[in-house]
C-alpha cells in the first residue's frame, strides 16, 4: 500500500520528471544526469532547508497528505427510524417535535466554570504566523459572531515588532497581543472565549501576566511541544535586522544571524530568509503541577492543555496530569493536521494519526474511570473539515470529548470571505462567485441575517467573518440533519452506538462493532421472536 509519494508534492513546489516513479523513494525511475528538475533532491541540491517547508511560506496553509490506513471515512454514522433522545423536557415524542431544525448543538466545556459554544468547534491556535496576523480581524470577528472559542497561539508577544520589555525582560507593552483580544471581545456575545497559548518562550516573557493583568483573561493555554507539530518553523523572516532581534529575545534563528557567513549569504542574495524557531519543553508531572498552580494564582479561572500526536506514553501523562490538576479542557492534536508551519517530511510521517490517537484516548478514559478518577473535558484535533468528522469524533470519543479543534477547516471561510471583498472592490469577481451575484447581499447567503441582528454595526464585521459565519450556519445545519438522522436531538445523547465500523481494521483499532454485527442481537430478536 502506499501511503503517499515521496521526493515530490505541491506544497513544497516540487515535481518528478517521469511518469514512472519508485514508491518507496519517490525518485524517477530514469533519473538522467542533467535533468532541469525539479523534484525535492533536485531543489534541495542548492536550496537546501528551504525545501523542508510548504511555500510560499506565509502566504499558504498546507496539510499533510499521507492516506493512513484507518482514518474516520472508515466509520458511518447509524440511522433509526424511530425514537428521539434530548428533546426538551416535557415534549411528546413524535413526528411534530422531531424535526431536525430543533435540534441543539450547542455544547460546553470546563471542570467547574463552563464555557458554552453554539457549536461543537473552535479554532486551532492562531498564533505568531503571517497568516494569522494578517487575517486576524476576519478569523476574531467571525468566531465572535459564530459563538466559538478562538485561540490565539504561541509567540504572539515575542514576535510582536513593538514589544517592550521590563527591567527584568518581561512584557511590559504588546500591542499586537492588545489588538489580538480587544478585536475577538469586539463582538462576543457570552458564547466561546477567546485564550491565549503559552510555550517555553511565552512563560519565560510572561505572557500569562500580561494578558491577566492588562485583559483580566479568563483562560490560559499550555502547550506541549511547539509550533504545528513537536517541531515547527512557525514563522520565517526575509529581514537580518528582524532576524537578529528575535535572535536578541531568546528565540532560537537558523540559520544563526549573527554569524558572518550567514550575513554575507544574506547579502549575496543566497540566503533570502531565516527560520525562527521555539524551544522544546520537558514534562514532568510535579512542574505541570506547580505550572497550574502558578497560573491559578496569577487569577486564570481555567487552564488548559493542548498536546500533540506523541506517543502513547504522553498521552497518557497527558490525561493522568489534566485530571490531577483538574485542567478544564485538553485538546488532543493528531497526525497529520497542521496549517503548514511545521516541516513538511514531520507533517507527514511524524506523530500517532488521529483515528488511532482518539481510539487510544478513549480506552485510557476508561481506565482513569475505573480507578475512580474524573477525566477532564476533551477535544479532539488533526485533520477535521465537516460535521460528519466532528460528529464521528463526538460519537467516538462519548462521553469524553466535547468538541473538536479545527485549523484550516475555518482558516478557509475567512481567507474566502476576505478575498471577495477584494475582487467586489477591485471589480475582477471571478465566474465561480459572479455566478450568485454582484454585490455582498447577493454573494453572502447570510447576509441579510447579520444585517437584521447588528444593525449599522453590520460595516464593522468584515467580509472574512462573514465567510466564517456563513459556514458555521452551514456547519449547525447539517450537524443538525445528522443528528436527527440518528435521532440525537442534543450533543450530549451522541454515542458510541451510533457508530458502526465498515472494516474490520477500524473495528479492532476504535472498539465500534463491526457494521456487520451492530446491533445483529437486537435484529435478531426483532425479526424472530
Amino acid at each position: 500500500m502506499n501511503l503517499r509519494q515521496p521526493n515530490a508534492n505541491e506544497a513544497t513546489g516540487t515535481v518528478n520528471r517521469s511518469r514512472s516513479v519508485v514508491p518507496c523513494s519517490g525518485i524517477c525511475t530514469r533519473c538522467i544526469d542533467g535533468c532541469k528538475g525539479s523534484c525535492e533532491i533536485w531543489l534541495s541540491s542548492f536550496r537546501g532547508r528551504e525545501v523542508l517547508y510548504p511555500g510560499p511560506f506565509g502566504g499558504v496553509t498546507a496539510g499533510a497528505d499521507k492516506n493512513y490506513p484507518v482514518d474516520y471515512s472508515h466509520l458511518n454514522i447509524q440511522g433509526y427510524a424511530v425514537g428521539a433522545k434530548g428533546l426538551p423536557e416535557g415534549s411528546n415524542v413524535g413526528p411534530d417535535t422531531a424535526v431536525f431544525s430543533t435540534v441543539d448543538t450547542g455544547t460546553e466545556y470546563g471542570w467547574d466554570r463552563k464555557v458554552k459554544m453554539r457549536l461543537p468547534i473552535f479554532t486551532g491556535a492562531l498564533g505568531s504566523t503571517e497568516i494569522a496576523r494578517v487575517n486576524w480581524e476576519h478569523f476574531a470577528v467571525g468566531a465572535a459572531i459564530a459563538g466559538i472559542t478562538l485561540v490565539c497561539g504561541e509567540n504572539v508577544c515575542g514576535v510582536d515588532p513593538a514589544l517592550k520589555l521590563d527591567a527584568k525582560g518581561k512584557v511590559s507593552e504588546s500591542p499586537e497581543m492588545d489588538r489580538r483580544i480587544t478585536t475577538y471581545r469586539k463582538f462576543s456575545e457570552g458564547y466561546g472565549e477567546i485564550l491565549v497559548q503559552m510555550n517555553v518562550e511565552d512563560t519565560r516573557l510572561g505572557t500569562a501576566e500580561y494578558v491577566a493583568s492588562k485583559h483580566n483573561l479568563d483562560t490560559i493555554e499550555l502547550k506541549w511541544g511547539q509550533g504545528a507539530k513537536c517541531i515547527g518553523g512557525e514563522i520565517k523572516v526575509t529581514s537580518l535586522e528582524r532576524a537578529i532581534e528575535l535572535k536578541n529575545r531568546g528565540y532560537i534563528v537558523l540559520p544563526d544571524p549573527t554569524a558572518k557567513e550567514n550575513q554575507a549569504a544574506f547579502r549575496a542574495g543566497a540566503l533570502k530568509e531565516f527560520e525562527r524557531h521555539s524551544r522544546l519543553g520537558f514534562v514532568t508531572r510535579e512542574g505541570f503541577l506547580d505550572e497550574i498552580d502558578r497560573l491559578r494564582d496569577i487569577g486564570f479561572k481555567r487552564v488548559t492543555l493542548k498536546t500533540g500526536a506523541y506517543s502513547m506514553v504522553e498521552l497518557a501523562m497527558a490525561l493522568r496530569y489534566s485530571s490531577e490538576a483538574k485542567i478544564d479542557l485538553l485538546t488532543i492534536d493528531g497526525a497529520p493536521g497542521g496549517t503548514g508551519m511545521s516541516p513538511w517530511p514531520m507533517m507527514n510521517e511524524w506523530g500517532i494519526p488521529t483515528f488511532y490517537l482518539q481510539s487510544l484516548a478513549y480506552r485510557f478514559c476508561r481506565e482513569l474511570e475505573k480507578k475512580g478518577m474524573r477525566v477532564p473535558d476533551l477535544a479532539m484535533a488533526g485533520g477535521f473539515s465537516d460535521e460528519p468528522g466532528v460528529f464521528k469524533a463526538l460519537a467516538m470519543g462519548s462521553p469524553y470529548f466535547k468538541a473538536v479543534c479545527m485549523g484550516r477547516g475555518l482558516m478557509i471561510p475567512g481567507m474566502v470571505g476576505k478575498n471577495i471583498e477584494k475582487w467586489l472592490q477591485a471589480g475582477d469577481l471571478p465566474k465561480s462567485v459572479s455566478k450568485y451575484g454582484s454585490t455582498v447581499d447577493e454573494i453572502f447567503v447570510c447576509y441579510e441575517e447579520l444585517k437584521e441582528k447588528y444593525g449599522s454595526r453590520v460595516k464593522e464585521i468584515p467580509m472574512g467573518a462573514v465567510g466564517i459565519y456563513t459556514y458555521a450556519q452551514k456547519f449547525r445545519t447539517g450537524l443538525q440533519q445528522l443528528m436527527a438522522g440518528s435521532r440525537n436531538f442534543r450533543l450530549s445523547t451522541i454515542s458510541r452506538g451510533d457508530l458502526m465500523a465498515l472494516t474490520t481494521e477500524s473495528s479492532e483499532i476504535s472498539g465500534i462493532p463491526y457494521v456487520m454485527e451492530a446491533r445483529y442481537d437486537e435484529a435478531m430478536a426483532t425479526l424472530l421472536d
